[in-house]
């Protein structure tokens, strides 16, 4: 019996993981773009990100991430804020707007895959959880690091 490759099995797990991932964030796509969700989730994780360090988190130019930040600024999810230490520096910081949109948004999807979970017995949860943080683990850009 031939083993089923393990990459093709990763890849259509991570497009059903998008399908019910998707619908739990539909109802904020309306007002967010994907793109500035990310933006928001990368600024809410790196309290001391500035525009140009957004930048090379998104692999686009400076200006590019300016403009992001300007929508977001608009919308009321992000603030410009001088840096306490340097005057010059300016840091984005998320609204509470922002990080009431970010936590929703977040149990809405772990409800989402809650309800996949349930349809597996319990011992298939447990084997994935370990394979899920050995991955991530393995993922990690420092390998020694643990996952969180």
């Amino acid at each position: 019996m031939e083993q089923p490759d393990l990459a093709a099995a990763i890849d259509v797990a991570a497009e059903a993981l998008v399908r019910v991932l998707d619908p739990a964030g539909s109802r904020h796509q309306m007002t967010v773009s994907p793109t500035q969700l990310r933006v928001l989730s990368l600024i809410s994780a790196r309290p001391l990100t500035n525009v140009n360090r957004l930048a090379e988190l998104l692999d686009v130019v400076p200006s590019s991430a300016s403009r992001l930040c300007d929508r977001l600024e608009a919308i009321g999810l992000l603030r410009r804020v001088a840096d306490s230490r340097d005057k010059r520096e300016v840091r984005l910081v998320p609204t509470a707007a922002a990080e009431a949109l970010l936590r929703e948004l977040t149990e809405r999807r772990q409800r989402a895959v809650q309800a996949v979970l349930e349809r597996m017995p319990s011992r298939q949860q447990h084997e994935l959880l370990l394979a899920l943080l050995a991955f991530s683990q393995a993922a990690a850009p420092d390998p020694g690091a643990r996952p969180a």
